[in-house]
């Protein structure tokens, strides 16, 4: 039930958020959007309009043209559960991205954030 919370959420505002984040430690929005990209597969132009749609944080990713093959390689905790132990493959996804943009604002460089 918490999940589909989860889901239900416009992207918009979580994309909101997680720009938030990495801005409140220096981090650009270049940046937040190259992670959010290198993770789904969408180019600039499909993330620019996904965030004027009204589209659900489960749709978004479940929509990702092209989830990276490498995004196995993110591992670590979130909120106290590590990612990679995660089951529920959409709420992988969405723990994958909110790994990624931790590792942004703690000032990660780009190259080992996006596994290079």
């Amino acid at each position: 039930m918490e999940n589909n919370k989860v889901y239900e959420m416009d992207f918009a505002k979580i994309y909101q958020l997680l720009l938030n984040k990495a801005q409140k430690k220096g981090r650009t929005k270049e940046e937040t959007d190259e992670i959010i990209r290198w993770l789904t597969g969408y180019s600039q132009a499909d993330l620019e309009h996904m965030l004027d749609q009204s589209i659900s944080y489960g749709d978004f990713f479940r929509n990702a043209p092209k989830p990276n093959g490498n995004r196995h390689l993110i591992k670590g905790t979130v909120c106290g559960v590590r990612v990679e132990n995660i089951e529920e493959p959409l709420m992988r996804e969405i723990r994958y991205l909110d790994k990624l943009i931790d590792e942004l604002a703690k000032g990660k460089p780009m190259d080992k954030i996006l596994r290079k």
